[in-house]
């Protein structure tokens, strides 16, 4: 910010006349003033007692007299409080700051070069043999937004799904599909894809426990009648015939698979998630065991009696980590290794983050220690973005019993639900057709559940409340987005009444305290997206968003804006609105969510 880079300048040239020493920049310590006490900006003096030999009041008291005689265009006043110099900025200053914000379209973000950081972000990792559920939105959403605020930082980035295509759970779907399917396609049943396939995987389940209740009630254990069902044994055997390349069972996996991909294609769109490069476990999972024999032969790993390949980890603080089977099967430490390995090879990575929950913690602590160990230069650093479960109100999904929240469903009912809650805003907009109106509902329902998903420290475990996240009122999307609709209506009045809005603004305008919080507001935003990415913490962006949008609606509230008799006001407010607009655009897409021209 240009007012706090003049300030410290001064600072620096203070400290070298009042008291005849150097200091280096990083040392002036500037912070917002707190409420209470009228400023600005707040001066933190204590560093400097050291040299200045005085009392911290006496040493603000001068430093404030200096600011003010030194750089009067910028320090109007000032007051002192113990150790802490409050500084009242003065209003061509902020209306001088506003100017630049209005003038930089790109305003918050930085561009990347073909020198920046290569940053790989992998998020979503489905499994073919069900739909894309609540969990798997949480996932895309927070991938998605990390994406677009770490290129907002001004690194390259790769946006990478690994598909879970192969294991048993897989053929379970195959094996019912071809057990109770009776050749049924998408295009034989109107079913998308992902949800068909789901259904046998639910169908496998059903018969499944039905089999062990028989085989309990004929004197099995519960544990020997789940492995002795005939559908478990049947699944397996096709699990080793996949393995084989087994020309039958390969043929319908990649049938199923492909009806699958399409559907997964149709809720990607709708969520407005997108991905570079996709991979899949089918063909990393060989590179993985190659890369641990590789690593076995090099002393890094160990073979125990019955075959199977481990890691010692008990020099590092951890256990013995199983690499592959004895029967020489990969698990899934073993895909993640040959997927880096792939990935390695087609993008010089500096840096790899994983879009996982937090369930996973041990498995990335651990993936960590061995792509270092095998050489991988991204692998001691890499980042595990771990996040929390994400619940309804009636509590946990099950895949397996059908139980889950599916994704299309969610989006679906968003939409219809952001149709209904606004169709009294929307009937007043009489000139909207129909596909307009449709187009407003789309936007606000999912603007509803991306922002109430991205608001909540990715953390934290959060519950979801549909109902809640559709209000127009308080910390929601849609709260957001009608503020958005209302300034674009403002402008587009502005428009039609012949104001234009000038590149430059007249430094002769008197300013409220809250004209100025709202300018103060505008120049954090770039500091929020640094600690966005830093933090890697979208929620940061989601509640600035939120905080400014409160602070405009109650200017928006108090303070004219097209009735406003004083031309330099009127401009003033014009711009500033518009700034916000601007503002609000840029921080609601870095979290991949829309806003609408009108609501």
């Amino acid at each position: 910010m240009e007012i706090e880079n003049k300030i410290v300048s001064a600072v620096v040239l203070g400290i070298k006349t009042l008291y005849g020493q150097d200091i280096a920049p990083e040392t002036v310590q500037l912070q917002k003033t707190k409420k209470e006490f009228a400023g600005h900006l707040t001066l933190v003096v204590f560093p400097f007692l050291k040299i200045s030999r005085k009392k911290p009041e006496d040493t603000a008291q001068e430093l404030g007299h200096f600011l003010k005689t030194e750089i009067p265009s910028v320090v109007a006043d000032f007051n002192a409080v113990k150790g802490f110099l409050n500084l009242v900025i003065a209003p061509a200053s902020w209306i001088g700051l506003l100017t630049d914000i209005h003038q930089d379209a790109q305003f918050g973000l930085t561009e990347a070069t073909d020198h920046s950081p290569l940053v790989m972000i992998e998020y979503s990792s489905p499994n073919t043999n069900k739909p894309l559920h609540l969990g798997h939105v949480r996932n895309n959403l927070l991938g998605c937004a990390l994406a677009n605020i770490m290129a907002a930082n001004g690194n390259r980035v790769v946006k990478t799904n690994i598909v879970n295509d192969r294991g048993i759970h897989i053929c379970k779907s195959m094996l019912a599909w071809l057990k109770y399917g009776n050749g049924a396609t998408p295009e034989s049943t109107g079913i998308k894809g992902d949800h068909l396939i789901g259904d046998y995987y639910v169908a496998f389940d059903k018969h499944y426990k039905e089999q062990i209740k028989e085989l309990m009630e004929e004197g099995m254990s519960e544990e020997e009648a789940k492995n002795e069902a005939p559908l478990i044994k049947e699944a397996r055997e096709m699990l080793v015939k996949w393995e084989n390349n087994d020309p039958e069972v390969r043929a319908l996996w990649r049938k199923m698979n492909e009806w699958v991909y399409a559907g997964f294609d149709v809720t990607y769109k709708a969520l407005g998630v997108s991905f570079d490069k996709i991979y899949y476990e089918s063909e990393t999972y060989l590179e993985g065991k190659e890369k641990v024999l590789e690593g076995l032969d090099k002393g890094l790993f160990f073979r125990k009696e019955d075959g199977s390949v481990w890691a010692d980890l008990t020099p590092e603080g951890l256990d013995e980590k199983l690499l592959l089977r004895s029967d020489g099967t990969s698990v899934y430490m073993t895909q993640d290794i040959g997927t880096a390995k792939l990935r390695f090879r087609d993008y010089p990575i500096d840096k790899m983050i994983y879009v996982v929950g937090n369930e996973q913690n041990y498995h990335f602590q651990v993936l960590s220690i061995l792509l270092d160990k095998l050489g991988f230069e991204w692998g001691k650093d890499l980042v595990h973005f771990s996040y929390g479960m994400v619940e309804l109100p009636n509590g946990k999904m099950k895949s397996r019993e059908g139980t889950v929240v599916d994704a299309d469903d969610l989006v679906a009912e968003m939409i219809g639900s952001a149709r209904k809650m606004s169709e009294d805003k929307i009937n007043k907009l009489t000139d909207l057709s129909e596909d307009e109106a449709n187009e407003i509902a789309r936007i606000v329902g999912l603007g509803a559940l991306k922002y109430f998903i991205l608001k909540v420290d990715a953390r934290k475990n959060m519950l979801f409340n549909p109902a809640e996240s559709i209000d127009f009122n308080g910390n929601t999307g849609p709260f957001i987005q009608y503020t958005y609709a209302r300034i674009r209506s403002i402008l587009r009045k502005a428009s039609e009444a012949g104001i234009s809005i000038p590149e430059t603004l007249s430094a002769q305008t008197d300013l409220s305290e809250k004209e100025i919080s709202l300018i103060q507001m505008l120049a954090d935003f770039p500091n929020v997206v640094k600690q966005a990415g830093s933090d890697y913490n979208p929620s940061c962006i989601a509640n600035y968003c939120y905080d400014l949008v409160k602070e405009y609606n109650q200017f928006y509230h108090d303070f004219s804006i097209l009735h406003e008799e004083n031309e330099n006001k009127k401009t003033f407010r014009l711009v500033l609105s518009a700034e916000i607009s601007k503002i609000i655009r840029t921080g609601m897409g870095l979290l991949g969510i829309e806003v609408p021209e009108r609501m």
